[in-house]
């Protein structure tokens, strides 16, 4: 097996990387076209013609083989997963019972992939974000991979900022020169961590852009299987005893088994709280590749190309008339009339229309809860 894995990995017998994804999330902020039976991950939020797990899955294929590809994902996705995904087995998705947040997520995959090679070097990434420059990314994930490799560290990419944005968290690097690692095996430089930092406010997040060493918080993570496996054991032993309880778990006859039963008993942590905020070896990887987490339709706006008035639509049968910074996404065979609408959302799926301002639109959460409960 190849030594690089991708929770989405690469090179061969000698240098095994591993690719891991988390498909589990319900993406409640892209209702109603995001539900909990088929979240954004498995949607073409882009009109593309391709879902993000899908785009996902083919970024890491550029760099790792596909069969050291595994994706974790919830029960209730499997067959999702598979339909969308159809070249991996079923042995690379990796299916939780219930939803424990990301520490015991990355824990689960990080014992089996253990088990199948000790010397793996792992990135973990979220199956629903954007990337625009894939060959800047492959070029930085193979950076980090070989920083891992030959080091006991926990690798975060940390993105440039390109405005003081106060929907992500940030991390601050600690940039003074002795400090931080640039050499022929690492072309990027690579910075401790100073401080993890929780989503500011708008004077706060000017700060953040103006001071220059802090970066948005991608979620994106590289480090070898015995690095996390440490980490994990130190800081939420807890976890580490639950997944150190079977030598035998991870075979394939006992795992679902095992998992079904001692995965629910998993702590709700989440990879920042357990451990990134805790640990002492934890570096930054600042990147710039076109990275959005597309977390909300606004998000979703500035990254799908607009016409001359700053519309954009996915849907044939959609007419615009005195519409402008308007994003509309509704099914193709829908005939639809707009007109004189000004910084907009207008989405229609699963029997329901929105239409809601883009600066409203963190209230879609309550608005999709009140639906709900009217709905039941």
């Amino acid at each position: 097996m190849n030594r690089q894995l991708s929770i989405i990995n690469s090179e061969h017998h000698e240098h095994q990387q591993l690719s891991r994804h988390h498909a589990g999330g319900i993406g409640s902020r892209f209702w109603p076209m995001s539900t909990a039976e088929k979240p954004k991950q498995f949607l073409d939020v882009l009109g593309t013609g391709k879902t993000l797990l899908q785009q996902t899955v083919h970024r890491f294929r550029n760099i790792v083989p596909t069969e050291n590809i595994y994706i974790v994902t919830s029960t209730n996705y499997q067959q999702l997963v598979l339909e969308q995904i159809p070249e991996l087995t079923p042995g690379q998705i990796l299916l939780e019972p219930c939803m424990r947040n990301t520490a015991p997520c990355i824990a689960y995959a990080a014992w089996k992939i253990n088990n199948l090679n000790p010397e793996a070097n792992i990135v973990v990434a979220p199956s629903d974000h954007l990337i625009t420059d894939e060959s800047q990314f492959g070029r930085v994930i193979q950076t980090g991979l070989s920083f891992t490799k030959t080091t006991d560290t926990l690798l975060t990419l940390g993105m440039k900022p390109h405005r003081p944005d106060t929907g992500y968290g940030y991390i601050q690097a600690d940039e003074t020169e002795h400090r931080s690692i640039l050499s022929p095996r690492t072309p990027f430089p690579i910075h401790p961590v100073k401080a993890f930092k929780e989503k500011p406010n708008r004077e706060t997040a000017e700060q953040y852009l103006d001071e220059g060493s802090y970066y948005w918080n991608s979620g994106i993570f590289i480090w070898s299987a015995h690095s996390i496996i440490k980490a994990i054991r130190v800081y939420v032993p807890e976890i580490a005893k639950i997944f150190d309880r079977d030598e035998e778990a991870f075979y394939p006859e006992n795992e679902q088994a095992f998992i079904n039963e001692n995965f629910p008993t998993c702590p709700k942590v989440s990879i920042d709280y357990g451990i990134m905020e805790r640990a002492v070896n934890i570096f930054v990887l600042p990147a710039d590749f076109g990275w959005s987490d597309l977390g909300t339709w606004g998000s979703l706006w500035e990254k799908r190309k607009h016409s001359h008035d700053g519309n954009t639509v996915v849907g044939s049968g959609v007419h615009l008339f005195e519409c402008s910074d308007t994003i509309v996404n509704v099914p193709n065979e829908r005939p639809m009339v707009l007109q004189g609408l000004e910084d907009y959302i207008v989405a229609e799926a699963n029997g329901i229309l929105l239409v809601c301002r883009k600066k409203e639109e963190q209230r879609i959460k309550d608005f999709r809860k009140q639906v709900t409960l009217q709905n039941h």
